[in-house]
């Protein structure tokens, strides 16, 4: 696989893809995280993309954002100092080699905050709501905190100096927004890098949350709690559309391990082995692999992935 070929395999949408290459001479990446609660399989689909680019040849850098988890209301900032502390730790496991950046090393310069009333003017109190729909908790009774998050957002890209930017799909409103309102603080161009979001273990409807119980698996979770989860997650019968465990084998699995075997005994048909996710896929969604065969290849893949993220960790 050529380097442009891993830079844009498994992204939902791109935002300037024909700037990849000649961006690719000199580039720079970055992905924000809020630090709450568990690393989990979700947010290694992020940090997959950055790996990519990271063999494609690009400098990655890791924002840690202390300031936007508190501006979220996700705790107090004692719980924000521990969860720094606790992913700084999880993505020196996972075999990145970034520049790990704590939002507010930066974010408290006056020339930052400049740029953040400019485009404040610009913008309707709507328009900020919007943007944060599928990232802010109670977005209902929205705070303005929860409104000047998405524009700091916006001057991360620019203060960081990148030129790739790679998030979820739940953050695409933001950089959007950003798009529209760059002119005013002198954004620079960026390829913009959007990876699909992993259903919720417990059915649609759901994105794999570490705020929702059992909709997650942690990359600490030992191979037994993995077994419980998966064994419990919905996974209906010829189901490629909701189906959280199809979604961690396309986005996780066949990036990292380039293949799944399925173990099953011969009068049900025998040993499978896919080295690709559309004949998983295919066959799945014909009737062909049962989920239970399915789930427990499956388990012993989740497991094969987290165990050296896992032994880091400790």
């Amino acid at each position: 696989m050529n380097k442009k070929d891993l830079i844009i395999r498994n992204c939902a949408e791109i935002i300037n893809e024909d700037k990849i290459d000649s961006f690719m001479k000199k580039g720079i990446v970055y992905c924000g995280y809020e630090c709450s609660g568990e690393i989990h399989l979700g947010h290694l689909v992020t940090i997959l993309k950055l790996l990519d680019l990271q063999k494609a040849g690009i400098k990655v850098k890791v924002l840690l954002a202390d300031w936007h988890t508190w501006l979220n209301q996700k705790g107090d900032w004692d719980f924000v100092n521990k969860q720094v502390k606790a992913w700084e730790k999880g993505f020196k496991s996972v075999g990145l080699n970034a520049t790990i950046v704590k939002g507010t090393s930066f974010q408290k310069k006056p020339d930052y905050f400049e740029d953040i009333l400019k485009m404040s003017l610009g913008l309707t109190v709507n328009r900020g709501v919007r943007a944060m729909q599928q990232v802010a908790r109670d977005i209902d009774s929205a705070k303005i905190s929860q409104i000047i998050y998405p524009l700091m957002q916006v001057e991360d890209v620019k203060k960081l100096g990148v030129n790739f930017v790679v998030s979820g799909t739940d953050q695409r409103k933001i950089y959007m927004m950003g798009l529209d309102e760059g002119s005013e603080i002198g954004l620079q161009e960026a390829v913009y890098l959007y990876t699909p979001l992993i259903p919720g273990l417990v059915g649609p409807g759901t994105k794999m949350s570490s705020s929702v119980a059992n909709s997650f698996i942690s990359i600490r979770d030992k191979k037994e709690d993995i077994k419980k989860k998966v064994n419990k997650a919905y996974c209906k019968p010829g189901d490629i559309k909701n189906n959280s465990i199809l979604s961690i084998a396309k986005l996780i699995v066949f990036p990292k391990l380039e293949k799944l075997e399925i173990k099953r005994d011969k009068k049900f048909g025998g040993n499978l082995k896919f080295k690709s996710y559309e004949e998983l896929e295919n066959n799945f969604e014909e009737g062909k692999l049962h989920p239970a065969d399915f789930k427990s290849a499956m388990i012993e893949a989740i497991e094969e992935v987290i165990a050296p993220i896992r032994k880091g960790w400790n």
